[in-house]
């Protein structure tokens, strides 16, 4: 299946949260963020998520739903949230589908040895679930700042 394409609406998808079962067709009507992060409670990841954090009453204002997806489980997500207080789900895709469905796990390298992994990449979509913007190989420092202007011009 190709990655999903800009104007294009996204494939329905549902996957386990922190709050319960989560399906993408039910928030129709609303814009949504979704960024992917490769695992909870590490550096990068938690300022990815504290930047979100910080700024989600400006995407409630801009009319937009943030969730955070990475392979990880329900329990550890609940953990992750708990401790920085994120006011979003996580949603947990141990079986990388959805991961594999947004074309986000890429070959990495840490410490010279190669690996599969969830490049950390953010999507925009509209209230009917088309794909607006998406940022891949984010960098952390200002990200948030951009998706929340992306999402307050649509």
């Amino acid at each position: 299946m190709p990655a999903p394409a800009l104007g294009k609406k996204i494939t329905d998808f549902s996957l386990a949260s922190t709050a319960g079962p989560w399906r993408l067709k039910t928030l129709s009507g609303s814009k949504l963020v979704i960024y992917f992060y490769p695992k909870d409670d590490t550096s990068g990841c938690t300022k990815e998520g504290e930047a979100f954090r910080d700024l989600h009453g400006a995407f409630k204002k801009a009319k937009t739903l943030i969730v955070g997806i990475s392979p990880d489980t329900v329990a550890s997500h609940q953990k992750f949230k708990a401790k920085y207080q994120f006011p979003f789900e996580l949603l947990a895709d141990p079986e990388k589908a959805v991961c594999a469905l947004f074309d986000v796990i890429k070959e990495k390298s840490m410490y010279g040895k190669k690996y599969m992994g969830v490049e950390r990449s953010t999507f925009l979509l509209d209230e009917k679930g088309v794909l607006r913007a998406e940022w891949r190989k984010v960098k952390v420092d200002g990200h948030a700042e951009a998706v929340l202007a992306a999402a307050q011009a649509l």
